[in-house]
């Protein structure tokens, strides 16, 4: 089966600044990236039919007969079900949300139109959906999403042993240890939701984690970190100080004390020493977040909401972010006080003010961080981050 991971225009746009770089289907919620979800529950060959400057990394590949899913929505057995019911010509849809579609398309913009034409046959899916639309999703459903995701993951299997006298865990029955992970003289409480720790993973004394968390593969927690729960923390990352309902997609580092909550983090993030983000007013009132659609400030209707900050940005050392704070790509972060609250993509500074963090200058620093991780950055990324770069600058010069 050949599945291709559609883009909605306007989601994509709701979803910045982690769809400056990615599909939306390849944004981590819970365990696992919105796609590789859908790849356990549905197999076929994936693909991505998104904007026309990220498929020069995650290009379309078509066949005769062509399943196009809507990447935001999050997959389910009854989902599943639906989708393969479907016929030529069909488009699964929930209210004006386009679900699923068999057949051909050949550009994202004939996906707006897709659920209200005459020309296709209307399957209309009678129950609820979960379709991630808004950047505070993310961190707001996290901990469902855990859960699903661990019955997912574990379903059958047997947990590897905690393997360390030292360490006391709670509930054990739902903490779940991949192969070849390492922990010392941790505290795991799965009295709240789930524990998963994956592959090659490892947990420094002092560590105190509290479930729904996820640990993904080769991780690290330093020493002391606490996990409050509802909290991912990424692929390849290291974290320490205090974490809570949060998502750090993957090779990112929080390594050292400071508080993050109710925030989501890219990739290739670095957040330095004694970083902290507020996640709620001292009034009380409801968060405003930028959102670029809008191209304003948008009230989220949550009371807790920290950081989103996009791939490839950075924070210097006692850096404060405020409730509700968006930092597109590769920006760098640093000085005293409370930078503004939207900080574009490639801008350069804090509180003080911003200038532009020449294209040049960030290219120089890229392929640093992506050896410390063993990997190596392409033609293809530097092609999409320069385009971000040019697609940004009107808000640097704001």
């Amino acid at each position: 089966m050949n599945i291709i991971l559609f883009d909605l225009p306007a989601t994509k746009t709701n979803l910045l600044p982690f769809t400056f770089t990615r599909p939306v289907a390849d944004i981590r919620i819970g365990i696992l990236s919105i796609k590789e979800k859908w790849e356990r529950h549905l197999q076929g060959d994936y693909s991505y039919l998104t904007a026309d400057y990220l498929a020069v990394k995650f290009p379309a590949q078509k066949s005769s007969k062509n399943i196009y899913l809507n990447g935001a929505v999050l997959p389910n057995a009854q989902l599943v079900a639906a989708v393969k019911a479907l016929g030529e010509k069909q488009i699964l849809v929930k209210d004006a949300l386009p679900i699923a579609f068999f057949g051909n398309l050949d550009s994202v913009d004939e996906l707006e139109s897709m659920a209200t034409s005459e020309k296709l046959e209307q399957v209309h899916y009678p129950s609820a959906c979960i379709s991630i639309d808004q950047v505070y999703h993310i961190f707001a459903l996290n901990g469902a999403i855990i859960r699903s995701d661990y019955e997912l993951l574990t379903h059958g299997r047997k947990s590897q042993p905690v393997g360390d006298e030292h360490t006391i865990c709670y509930n054990s029955r739902d903490i779940f240890i991949e192969e070849n992970v390492q922990i010392r003289a941790a505290i795991l409480n799965a009295e709240t939701g789930p524990i998963y720790i994956g592959k090659n993973a490892e947990i420094a004394e002092g560590s105190i984690v509290r479930g729904a968390t996820a640990i993904c593969e080769s991780s690290i927690l330093n020493l002391g970190t606490r996990i409050r729960g509802d909290a991912t923390i990424g692929p390849f990352c290291k974290v320490g100080g205090e974490i809570s309902n949060s998502v750090i997609f993957g090779y990112s580092s929080k390594a050292h004390d400071g508080y993050l909550g109710n925030s989501v983090i890219g990739e290739w993030c670095n957040l330095g020493a004694d970083t902290n983000t507020s996640n709620l007013k001292n009034n009380y009132k409801n968060v405003k977040l930028w959102h670029y659609g809008q191209e304003r400030f948008v009230d989220t209707g949550r009371q807790f909401c920290g950081l989103m900050m996009g791939d490839h940005s950075k924070c210097g050392i006692n850096t404060m972010f405020n409730t509700g704070t968006v930092v597109g790509v590769s920006a760098n972060i640093f000085g005293s006080g409370f930078p503004r609250t939207f900080i574009p993509s490639f801008s350069w500074g804090g509180a003080n003010g911003l200038v532009t963090y020449q294209f040049k200058q960030a290219l120089e620093v890229m392929p640093k961080v992506f050896e410390r991780r063993k990997k190596t950055l392409t033609e293809a990324d530097v092609e999409l981050l320069k385009h971000i770069f040019d697609a940004t600058e009107k808000y640097r010069r704001a």
